[in-house]
């Protein structure tokens, strides 16, 4: 695929969503880019923020199968995996997928399903496969979740342990929109939809076949100079001395800001990767894997992302970088 046809679906991917969601076009990069690096993203916020709208509308203009798995505290891992059902016409167990064997699972509200479902959700993230009764499948490509959580309200719910946040490329926020003016442009849309889910009405940019060739693209056209290399590493590094952290960004961080600055620029129609395609994703991509000392865990005025941001302005980001 040539860079100016690559940048032409991303863009009209990026109008497709955007003539349904309202918000800041820079947030749907980055949804787009996690997607394309074939990563996961995270959503904390507030309710009523459109998260789950916004995970919707793009698993349409993508033109990817998609499903919604609306997790609850008596979900079970069979729920969402699947199971192997009797079926006493053909004396033999058939199986039955469950809603991962898609390409993009919208799991809402994440945080509220037991740890033994949680566990099974892991290993269809990290090995996009899933084990049924001993039985080994692939997940097809291309598969990524867009989850959501609530963080206010936190009854009845399982954190998220440190080993499945680490497995979210991306932790984005959406946030309230910036002015009275998206807030009346909301409700216009609502108006002109005459109902509350307007996916019906979103078409899709691209194929499945056609989504893989994009995430090809970012895997194979993008150049990434020695320097970067240098630099995503000494960020990573930066984020394990700090005084407030008891553990700083995985390895698996490095790897995950690595990819997603790989799409931004692809995106952004470069072939090679510049500093400030790094410096975009480092709080979204190493903020969520850093555990705060517990005397600073409830410190307002220390955050993972502040460390983050600190680590940015100490480590000298490279002058020059070389291109293909």
């Amino acid at each position: 695929m040539q860079l100016e046809q690559f940048k032409v679906y991303c863009d009209e991917i990026l109008d497709a969503v955007q003539g349904y969601f309202v918000g800041e076009r820079r947030l749907l990069e980055k949804v787009l880019a996690a997607s394309l690096a074939n990563g996961h993203v995270l959503f904390e916020d507030n309710p009523g923020l459109g998260k789950t709208l916004l995970a919707k509308v793009f698993a349409k203009a993508t033109g990817c199968d998609w499903s919604r798995i609306q997790f609850t505290p008596d979900l079970m891992p069979s729920d969402i995996i699947g199971t192997k059902v009797w079926r006493a016409n053909t004396s033999e167990f058939t199986l039955e997928r469950g809603p991962v064997f898609t390409h993009i699972l919208l799991a809402d509200e994440i945080n509220r399903s037991p740890p033994k479902v949680q566990s099974a959700l892991l290993e269809c993230m990290e090995e996009r496969q899933v084990t049924i009764e001993g039985e080994t499948m692939r997940l097809e490509r291309p598969f990524f979740v867009l989850a959501t959580q609530n963080p206010i309200e936190l009854e009845g719910t399982y954190p998220l342990p440190e080993a499945q946040m680490d497995r979210f490329l991306l932790k984005l926020s959406t946030g309230y929109v910036g002015n009275v003016d998206q807030e009346v442009e909301i409700l216009k849309r609502r108006a002109s939809w005459r109902k509350d889910d307007p996916t019906d009405f979103v078409e899709g940019v691209t194929s499945t076949e056609g989504f893989r060739e994009l995430q090809d693209h970012v895997e194979t056209g993008v150049y990434v100079d020695e320097q970067i290399y240098y630099y995503i590493s000494n960020l990573v590094r930066a984020t394990r001395v700090s005084p407030y952290v008891e553990v700083g960004a995985s390895p698996r961080g490095g790897l995950s800001l690595f990819k997603v600055a790989r799409a931004n620029a692809a995106i952004n129609g470069r072939d090679y990767v510049i500093p400030d395609d790094v410096k975009m994703y480092a709080v979204d991509a190493l903020a969520h894997r850093m555990i705060m000392k517990l005397e600073y865990a409830l410190d307002d005025k220390v955050s993972p992302a502040g460390i983050v941001q600190n680590v940015l302005e100490k480590v000298e980001a490279p002058k020059e970088t070389m291109r293909r």
